[in-house]
């Protein structure tokens, strides 16, 4: 992602990190949406289905940045609006469910066993 903001800040666009916020892109830049994925060497990219429907949502305001040799020497590929140019096949992915430590320790019932149980005699 160091690739992408390098570039927008170059381009002297004012750019913001939102990665964590799980809007469906990275980075906000002067009107941009921006999702970037980054490969080691070439090929395919994975969005997410957040990331693509909120491409189709912004249409033209969005942008994906792909970057290609991420390790070595980066290449940056910009598309505008991918929803409206690029034709993804569908991979169906496991759903996994993190329930938080402190919502199942709320729940759970503790039980003592092998070495540290003690016996009721």
């Amino acid at each position: 992602m160091q690739v992408a903001i390098a570039f927008e800040q170059q381009q002297g666009r004012t750019r913001r990190d939102v990665s964590q916020q799980n809007l469906g892109y990275d980075i906000e830049s002067s009107g941009r949406c921006i999702e970037v994925k980054g490969r080691a060497a070439v090929g395919a990219v994975v969005l997410t289905a957040n990331e693509w429907i909120t491409a189709g949502r912004l249409g033209a305001d969005y942008w994906l940045y792909v970057v290609t040799a991420a390790l070595s020497q980066p290449k940056l590929h910009l598309i505008q609006n991918p929803a409206a140019k690029l034709k993804p096949g569908e991979e169906v992915d496991v759903v996994r469910y993190v329930i938080p430590m402190t919502d199942w320790q709320t729940w759970a019932e503790s039980v003592a066993f092998g070495a540290n149980s003690s016996k009721n005699s």
